[in-house]
């Protein structure tokens, strides 16, 4: 008998990788994949555990998922995961559903759990180091064909005091270049015309393996590869943002003028606090001269309020310099007290509610500025990677050079000759909704 599995991927593109890996494994141990969680006979839920909204949203859906034991035809649920591989034995404890635990550094021994599973077993707990996981192998891509995620390396030597990812994924480790390329291939050879490279810290790229960052060097190998036609950076650290880097966006075609820089804040206190670098002034001139060193380029953000000590002096800082700098991309998140993180323990907590009056006053001011920035695109012509047709507005839609996959905003457009999914088109910028352009393409 053929059984059939299905999966709810929660969280990073990081962690959506690994997913993609697991099924891989799946797949050529004889499962039938299903997009339908509901005609599957087993269910894995991939779990994110970096903050508290994203444990919570796993237990949700893990509970949810569970109620088709009764309903369906769901005979095994599998958890896997962030949050499996750190609180592998609360799950199966709090919550009785579930039939297994698979912490990240267990993920090559995912086919026996399920079978086991579905053969009646219960309470299965696989557990290993987090850098057991292998980070090479096939993938079965659940993203469109056209755009797909390379992940170089894993893993966080950084330490910042809220983070817990080096407690969930261990040290940073670097796949090497070859590894890289030869999978950046055969995604090209799928059909991928766009590569979203991802890590933990991706500026970090090959210190571990070759002594020094080597980013640049396999951002030129990439570009060498046919088909590929767009290379974007996710999760830089400011720290090793290198002139040498800058350079190479700017020399290569491919290499999107794009940089995701979690800055987390601004504040120098607050950084020290964080086990971060940097202040204000500093901050302020590092993006000054990355975008002279790259004219153009889109600059995505990620900030943290609310962390301990945050006075209102800090906060202030924060406000005046997403308003100096003009972020063209910002989220904001409020700070999480992570278990087994330096910073839960530190003295000043802050009340949940000034964290969320912080969060709100800085999205509210980025709103303005997303809309000050998108009203100047008005008459640009932008390259758009087209992603579909919405038939409900009778126009098709996709992605700008300035647009991440799943976290930006979308181009929609009307067209005389509709474009299929995963062309590259040139599109004329008439109006703008939100955070969202409006065009014509260019014939």
């Amino acid at each position: 008998m053929t059984y059939k599995v299905g999966m709810v991927s929660l969280g990073c593109p990081k962690n959506q990788v690994d997913g993609e890996m697991l099924l891989a494994r799946l797949r050529q141990d004889g499962f039938e994949i299903t997009a339908d969680e509901t005609a599957a006979d087993a269910v894995i839920v991939n779990t994110c555990g970096f903050i508290e909204d994203a444990k919570r949203e796993a237990i949700d859906n893990i509970l949810e998922v569970a109620q088709q034991k009764q309903t369906g035809r769901l005979k095994a649920l599998v958890v896997t995961g962030c949050l499996a591989q750190r609180y592998q034995d609360e799950i199966l404890k709090e919550l009785p559903e579930v039939d297994a635990v698979v912490g990240i550094g267990a993920n090559q021994e995912i086919c026996e759990v399920v079978r086991r599973a579905l053969s009646g077993a219960v309470h299965q707990s696989r557990y290993a180091q987090a850098e057991a996981m292998p980070l090479n192998g096939e993938r079965l891509l659940t993203t469109p064909a056209y755009s797909a995620y390379l992940r170089i390396a894993d893993g966080c030597d950084n330490c910042c005091t809220y983070c817990a990812i080096p407690l969930i994924r261990g040290r940073f480790r670097s796949r090497t270049m070859e590894q890289i390329e030869q999978e950046a291939r055969t995604l090209a050879a799928r059909g991928a015309k766009e590569l979203v490279l991802i890590a933990q810290d991706t500026t970090r790229y090959g210190e571990d393996l070759y002594g020094e960052l080597r980013l640049p060097e396999l951002l030129d190998r990439l570009c060498e590869i046919d088909g590929v036609e767009w290379i974007r950076i996710l999760y830089t650290y400011p720290d090793r943002i290198t002139d040498r880097l800058l350079k190479t966006i700017n020399r290569q075609p491919k290499v999107l003028p794009y940089l995701d820089i979690p800055l987390q804040h601004a504040s120098g206190p607050v950084l020290k606090r964080m086990n971060r670098s940097g202040d204000v002034q500093s901050l302020t001139a590092q993006l000054a001269h990355i975008r002279q060193m790259v004219p153009g380029i889109t600059i995505r953000t990620t900030l943290i309020v609310g962390f301990p000590g945050e006075t209102e002096e800090d906060f202030a800082v924060l406000d005046e310099f997403i308003k100096t700098v003009r972020f063209d991309r910002m989220g904001c998140f409020t700070y999480s007290a992570e278990e087994g993180t330096p910073a839960a323990s530190f003295p000043d907590q802050i009340e949940e509610q000034v964290k969320q009056r912080r969060m709100e006053v800085l999205m509210t001011d980025q709103s303005v500025i997303s809309e000050q920035l998108c009203e100047q695109k008005l008459g640009s012509v932008q390259q758009v990677l087209v992603e579909g047709y919405d038939g409900l507005n009778k126009c098709c839609y996709g992605r700008s050079i300035a647009d991440a996959p799943d976290i930006d905003g979308k181009v929609f457009f009307t067209s005389a000759k509709r474009p299929a999914p995963g062309e590259l088109v040139q599109v004329q910028i008439t109006d703008r909704i939100e955070y969202d352009l409006i065009g014509e393409q260019l014939l």
